[in-house]
């Protein structure tokens, strides 16, 4: 969410489940962003959330540039303080993160050893020449980007795509109807599309190419993984993602206000399939 208004959004996004920050730890963290987007000259600041650990809690933070779809650079912060920059994500470090289980200590030098993966994956980076370990910096990038892949989301009509290919704000933009906001064929995936490219010409007919350029939350699996509320007097839509239990996006429905955050223990519900 926006780091210019974030007191606002995160007492949005919460509702009526408290605070997930203290006064304190929100003032510098506040004063820390602008900093820091001043510092890396980055356009837009996003924070994006905070991963718990056995030990500590990892701030996280999304340094964006003109292009909204570009790679988004990422840092964290063990104090709200001081900033790292983390390595972008590889297929190979989300690949080997999804193989480990448990929750992260809160130590970025961390390492986590070969017999916490699977011995196939084990043998076939042994014979590749590569770390058998893996440290916790790279889990958490691979965390974090499986998250925004998975259930990073925008509302439709948000963000414009050119005919170059560069994706934009849309200053036209002035909310969702509260009747298409309490619909999931309203918020978008704000990742690579995937359903997209399997629609036939004849679905794809009635699409806007401009803003309907990413696959929508109607057809995600396993039906069922999203929860939309109304708080606030139904003045604001939040929808809670059970695949990643934590997240959650808000809307005020009408107004340009929307934003999602993640507060949890970086773990995927592999359960859900089975409490659904």
């Amino acid at each position: 969410m926006e780091a210019a208004s974030l007191p606002a959004a995160l007492e949005l996004a919460a509702g009526g489940g408290g605070a997930w920050l203290s006064p304190e730890k929100l003032a510098v963290l506040g004063a820390s962003l602008l900093l820091l987007r001043r510092d890396y000259r980055f356009e837009r600041v996003w924070f994006w959330g905070c991963v718990q650990g056995v030990r500590g809690a990892y701030y996280i933070a999304e340094g964006l540039g003109a292009d909204r779809a570009a790679p988004r650079s990422r840092l964290y912060s063990l104090n709200c303080v001081e900033w790292s920059l983390l390595p972008p994500a590889t297929e190979e470090m989300v690949a080997r993160a999804e193989q480990l289980k448990g929750r992260f200590h809160g130590d970025p030098s961390f390492e986590y050893e070969c017999t916490e993966i699977n011995a196939e994956d084990a043998e076939r980076l042994f014979e590749g020449g590569k770390e058998l370990m893996i440290k916790e910096e790279s889990r958490l990038v691979a965390t974090i980007e499986q998250i925004d892949r998975a259930v990073g989301i925008i509302p439709r009509g948000a963000f414009v795509k050119t005919p170059l290919g560069s994706v934009h704000e849309n200053r036209n933009f002035e909310g969702l109807s509260l009747t298409e906001a309490k619909k999931l064929s309203s918020y978008f995936h704000f990742t690579e599309p995937v359903n997209l490219k399997d629609k036939t010409l004849l679905e794809k007919a009635d699409l806007d190419p401009s803003t309907d350029f990413l696959d929508s939350l109607e057809h995600d699996i396993p039906p069922g993984s999203w929860t939309v509320q109304l708080e606030k007097g139904d003045t604001v839509v939040v929808l809670r993602s059970l695949l990643w239990l934590g997240l959650t996006f808000y809307h005020v429905p009408m107004t340009k206000q929307y934003g999602y955050v993640y507060f949890g223990t970086g773990e995927k519900n592999l359960d859900l399939p089975f409490m659904l």
